[in-house]
């Protein structure tokens, strides 16, 4: 049995996405027979009594193992050399076209000039995984995509999700925009270290809209909605995924590259950078909704999406570590 160790964090300021991301890439290997454990740091608003729900052990340090798989925008080529004689692999995701010692590079965004701006960031003998066809889904966005229903001018169906911490607090700018707006059905999430959400879930009971934290029925929600609120980074690629029509903020350095680009190939809105979008601004997305091309938001999402192997990346893990 290969032993393979996730390094991945989540906190107030991280966020959870990469957490979530490597859930999705930990069961995988799971099914393949491979024994998994995440290294996290205990910060404030970790994950890591949710990965530990979610059935994988957690270790502080350094341990032997065939593979290091790290999805970690603080951990930089130094940390990577210093874990060589711990593994006999190591795979990084990234998505900052930063420089790396390992031999799996995996950078599943759109951006100009993706296919070669590693080139001279990485070891010769390293495999590049560049580009939406790398795009790491669970399972339920894989389904989902599988059933795409077709969407309308008529948005009736609202979800918002700005990310499992919202640490600009998007969630309540908008739900502030939506004080004076009807709409048949509005979906809120939000994930545990959202420091709001208290007060997120008592607006929502206030004013019939769905509340949800936590959730693993996430692509239910993306596939039922007419139209998203959400933040960039790898939720704006699973909205994209399912064909949901949806408006991307800007709420990390990490997120503005691909967002940009994203919005400039016609797949979502930007709005643009937190701290430029206000509450007005939330308030004229909302009234022009109806004007929007949701269709073509949809069509150029799922093109852009489009895998031949859902997964893809897999193979070649299972292929290093052979």
């Amino acid at each position: 049995m290969k032993n393979i160790i996730l390094r991945t964090d989540a906190s107030v300021g991280i966020g959870s996405g990469h957490v979530m991301r490597c859930l999705t890439i930990a069961s995988n290997l799971k099914l393949e027979g491979c024994s998994v454990r995440f290294w996290m740091e205990p910060h404030a608003g970790n994950l890591i009594d949710y990965v530990a729900q979610q059935g994988y052990g957690t270790i502080t340090k350094a341990e032997q193992a065939d593979l290091y798989i790290i999805d970690h925008y603080g951990i930089d080529m130094e940390w990577e050399q210093h874990i060589r004689p711990y593994t006999k692999k190591i795979i990084v995701i990234d998505d900052l076209a930063r420089a790396h010692d390992c031999d799996v590079l995996l950078d599943q965004n759109v951006v100009p000039n993706f296919e070669d701006r590693y080139d001279e960031l990485v070891p010769k003998h390293c495999i590049k995984l560049l580009g939406p066809k790398y795009l790491i889904m669970r399972e339920e966005f894989i389904e989902a995509r599988q059933q795409i229903r077709q969407r309308n001018q008529d948005i009736q169906r609202l979800l918002v999700f700005m990310g499992g911490t919202d640490p600009t607090h998007e969630t309540l700018k908008i739900l502030t925009a939506l004080e004076e707006l009807t709409f048949v059905h509005v979906d809120v999430v939000v994930g545990n270290g959202n420091v709001h959400k208290e007060e997120i879930e008592q607006i929502c009971r206030e004013r019939n809209y769905h509340y949800h934290c936590q959730i693993p029925y996430m692509a239910q929600l993306m596939r039922q909605a007419d139209f998203s609120i959400g933040a960039g980074g790898s939720s704006m690629w699973e909205r994209c995924y399912v064909g949901l029509p949806s408006s991307s903020t800007i709420v990390a350095d990490n997120q503005l590259v691909t967002t940009n680009c994203a919005d400039q190939l016609g797949a979502v809105i930007s709005l643009g950078w937190h701290e430029d979008v206000t509450v007005d601004t939330y308030k004229h997305l909302l009234n022009r909704l109806g004007d929007l091309d949701v269709v073509r938001l949809e069509k150029i999402g799922l093109q852009l999406t489009a895998t031949q192997q859902p997964n893809a990346w897999l193979s070649q893990i299972m292929e290093l570590l052979a």
